[in-house]
């Protein structure tokens, strides 16, 4: 199958291109930047294509030539905190809904299926249920989710055949996370506060990309969440955990999200996705995220002991 992935020098674009060059699809990989940025490896061979999403005439052209059966569409603004400054919300608009507007126009034209991956910012983050893949009941509390809430309105109303995918607590390799942040304060601070009212579960991209590429192999189209499994958390809980299976001495002190301040977008408290429709789907489900951190950790340290 002929893939064309958007944002492959982020964590989540990083690993779908992977997965698929993996299964031997046709893939094409792009970004904002002249070359590939990523990891090296294998992805350094597949054909890159600079792209800015917001450029019409030119995602029409790009994804014209190309023509992929289906694209992945993993760029995005996702900056949470700089979004609220006001000399950056319309840029954000522009990136997370007129930019996917574009791809979604360019693969009804060319009739190529369409994933568009968005986040559990669409919720207002209020009670303790976990919300379901096919909830309605959006209210975003800060620029970035209402701009991917807007993304999503404009995927489902332009295209028949898609897959809206919400993710979480996004780590891996190819990237800044909450995980490697907290491995690398855990080298120069013995104590760290961490936000104990927050409640969700990680999403590890390796993980995550294989199930983008069963779903592009599929019919099953629709809303779905995709986070690992393992039960829900906090951030303090997860911070615990990684502390402990990577063996740092760090004590770690739980703290409101009004304790901690700093952040200039409202967070929710509540990101416990329902993945159950994805094996009711037929999907597999995902690892646990005690598992994925295991793995993230061992490549981790053993990138670090190459060098």
């Amino acid at each position: 199958m002929r893939v064309f992935v958007t944002g492959v020098n982020g964590q989540l674009g990083y690993d779908t291109a992977l997965e698929l060059v993996r299964r031997g699809h046709d893939v094409t990989i792009s970004g904002t930047k002249e070359i590939y940025s990523g990891l090296p490896g294998p992805l350094e061979k597949v054909p890159y294509v600079q792209l800015d999403i917001t450029a019409r005439d030119r995602v029409h052209a790009v994804l014209t030539d190309v023509k992929p059966e289906a694209v992945i569409h993993c760029a995005a603004w996702t900056a949470v905190d700089a979004a609220e400054e006001a000399e950056n919300k319309d840029e954000v608009w522009v990136v997370n809904v007129l930019g996917t507007q574009y791809i979604a126009e360019a693969c009804r034209d060319i009739d190529a299926v369409m994933v568009h991956i968005s986040t559990d910012y669409v919720f207002n983050g209020q009670g303790t249920e976990p919300w379901p893949a096919d909830c309605q009941d959006f209210a975003p509390l800060n620029v970035y989710g209402a701009s991917k809430l807007a993304s999503e309105k404009v995927v489902a109303t332009t295209l028949q055949r898609f897959f809206i995918v919400r993710i979480a607590w996004v780590f891996g390799p190819n990237g800044k996370n909450f995980v490697k942040t907290m491995l690398n304060l855990g080298k120069t601070h013995d104590t760290l506060r961490v936000v104990a009212d927050q409640i969700g579960t990680p999403t590890y991209t390796p993980d995550a990309a294989i199930t983008l590429a069963d779903m592009i192999s599929s019919d099953k189209y629709g809303y779905y969440h995709v986070t690992n499994s393992g039960g829900y958390l906090s951030w303090y809980d997860f911070a615990c955990e990684i502390f402990r299976q990577a063996g740092c001495d760090v004590k770690v002190i739980p703290v409101t999200t009004a304790e901690y301040g700093a952040a200039k977008a409202a967070r929710p408290f509540n990101s416990r996705l329902d993945t159950s429709k994805l094996e009711i789907m037929g999907f597999r489900p995902l690892p646990a995220w005690q598992d994925a951190l295991q793995r993230y950790i061992a490549w981790e340290q053993e990138t670090e002991k190459r060098g």
